[in-house]
């Protein structure tokens, strides 16, 4: 499979656009229209500029807390199947949601573009671990460009996802959207596997 590819599924499945919606028009159900944009564009731009500082720096991090790519990779692919899992039972779990009384804390704050839609559930664990794979594995300037774009593009479609989200949500429901989440899922646990024996494969061979 090509890298960016590869990359733009494992974000796409990660970050969920689809299953945002029904989240994020749960949060929001109180909020006018105006309101549910402006909140839906503040939080993507807040995930955006926390996905990208991750994506830029990445590396560098690694190299300071002297993680191996080989260590981060089976983690990584540990943690992406344990969220696959999640996606399908069609669960949340800490991994990319909060508990009631932080939803409630966060709606009655009016805060919901910060915390939880930037944190956790479009720039999580799961998207987070994703960029920094992301970060360590880009070699020529051309493929740094090519990992960019796809980021930006998932991204995008969270932000129409979350604009859509009353329109989604009366064309899918929820049960449509946890369909297609497990769908997902599948595909994510098959990739999440992937890394670890990739992983797994650099440790043996000695690769850093």
């Amino acid at each position: 499979m090509d890298p960016l590819l590869g990359t733009f599924i494992v974000l796409l499945v990660v970050i969920d656009p689809i299953g945002l919606a029904p989240l994020f028009y749960a949060l929001a159900r109180h909020q006018t229209r105006a309101q549910q944009r402006r909140t839906a564009v503040q939080s993507v731009a807040l995930a955006t500029g926390m996905l990208l500082i991750f994506f830029f720096i990445g590396d560098a991090l690694l190299r300071v807390l002297g993680i191996g790519m080989p260590a981060f990779r089976i983690a990584g692919g540990a943690l992406l199947f344990l969220l696959a899992i999640d996606m399908v039972f069609a669960r949340q779990s800490g991994l990319r949601s909060t508990t009631a009384r932080e939803q409630e804390e966060a709606v009655s704050r009016s805060g919901i573009a910060v915390f939880p839609l930037a944190f956790p559930l479009i720039a999580g664990p799961g998207s987070l671990t994703t960029v920094l794979l992301m970060a360590s594995t880009w070699g020529s300037r051309q493929e740094f460009i090519g990992m960019l774009v796809v980021l930006l593009a998932v991204l995008l479609l969270a932000l129409l996802s979350l604009l859509a989200a009353p329109y989604l949500m009366r064309l899918l429901g929820e049960t449509g959207a946890n369909v297609v989440s497990r769908l997902l899922g599948l595909i994510l646990a098959a990739l999440a596997v992937q890394y670890i024996l990739d992983g797994v494969t650099m440790s043996l061979t000695g690769q850093s």
